[in-house]
């Protein structure tokens, strides 16, 4: 399968119940020969109007510590979601939802085949890392899995509800930056 297909699989899925309420079906965001892959929980609301991932304030601050680290959704990276719609209310999503939604997430990372994989969050570093995974704790800790490197950072969203978070965060975007000149064939 190639990536156009399993986008416009994606786009009619109805797998659960979050298909009622979404407006949008947000596949992800980035070029398909990607070595580093950013994952986060699911849409908000932004996304879901515009069928976009990280596309309200916490993209733009995303966007600018891609940017600081040479790193841009339309050149280098791919973005995607552990459910490609939006919980109502924006709540986490119900463990049967992200079941639901997980094969299109493996099947993006097959097609992708990233180097490293970046979770954005708690939701995101506990169904990918370890779900017994501490973000506060365990951000800009790098794991390796079954040759894939992963590294849990603090969500964009939680970072505009702390502010005084931004700092560690950011470090660990400049920890991500140094293990990619060591890790991936394309220069960033």
């Amino acid at each position: 399968m190639d990536f156009e297909t399993l986008k416009a699989e994606c786009l009619a899925c109805r797998r659960c119940g979050l298909c009622e309420t979404r407006k949008n079906v947000v596949f992800g965001q980035g070029v398909p020969n990607a070595e580093v892959l950013f994952v986060g929980e699911g849409p908000g609301a932004n996304e879901d109007e515009q069928g976009l991932p990280f596309v309200g304030r916490s993209g733009k601050l995303l966007d600018s510590y891609l940017e600081a680290i040479d790193l841009d959704r339309s050149r280098n990276i791919f973005i995607a979601n552990i459910v490609k719609c939006r919980p109502p209310e924006n709540r986490d999503p119900l463990p049967e939802e992200s079941a639901a939604c997980m094969p299109w997430l493996r099947q993006q990372f097959q097609l992708l085949r990233p180097k490293i994989v970046v979770c954005l969050g708690r939701i995101a570093a506990q169904q990918m890392i370890d779900k017994n995974l501490s973000v506060t704790k365990d951000h800009g800790k790098f794991f390796n899995k079954q040759g894939t490197l992963f590294m849990a950072t603090l969500h964009p969203a939680a970072l505009l509800r702390n502010p005084h978070s931004k700092p560690s965060a950011f470090e660990d975007f400049v920890a991500l930056r140094d293990k990619i000149s060591e890790v991936c064939e394309h220069t960033y």
